[in-house]
């Protein structure tokens, strides 16, 4: 099994939340996990934090299919490909649900030629807007709602993750 890398970014979540989730990130990762939390501003009584993570392909899916689940949490998790696998993105928001997408060397997103053909087909009966369907291919209302947490609290660094346009 190839070896990649990844992060994992906590947009927000409870005070309460936060050792659970180093629990559970270093039980995926094989390692006690510490993460160092700072002040959401975006959100009231909540947390960020990101972590660095390097393990086999596939850990970026157990880390977004552990958080997703836990309420008020938001999150993403990025894996870089691999010669053996593509890289993916997971978002996450309580509002939306999880979002996964294939992406490219250079952070872009891949859409598969039948998802496309889906989203032409539900423009054509009536059913969802291209415009719609294809900004729901790209993340794009997981993006916009993310936006506010993904700046760090005041005097941070700001690390900007993919945003599509």
């Amino acid at each position: 099994m190839s070896t990649t890398r990844g992060v994992l970014y906590v947009h927000s979540t409870p005070s309460a939340v936060c050792p659970h989730i180093e629990w559970a990130v270093g039980g995926i990762l094989g390692a006690p996990t510490k993460m160092t939390w700072a002040a959401q501003s975006a959100e009231r009584n909540s947390y960020r934090t990101e972590l660095s993570w390097t393990g086999p392909s596939g850990t970026g899916a157990k880390l977004a299919s552990k958080l997703k689940g836990w309420g008020r949490i938001r999150f993403e998790v990025t894996e870089e490909p691999t010669a053996a696998s593509e890289g993916m993105r997971w978002s996450y928001t309580p509002r939306l649900g999880i979002f996964h997408a294939t992406t490219g060397i250079h952070g872009d997103i891949l859409v598969p030629e039948e998802r496309l053909k889906a989203a032409i087909a539900n423009d054509a009966v009536g059913r969802t807007p291209l415009s719609q369907g294809l900004a729901e291919l790209l993340g794009t209302p997981w993006d916009e709602e993310l936006e506010t947490f993904r700046y760090a609290g005041e005097g941070a660094p700001v690390r900007w993750l993919h945003n599509v346009v």
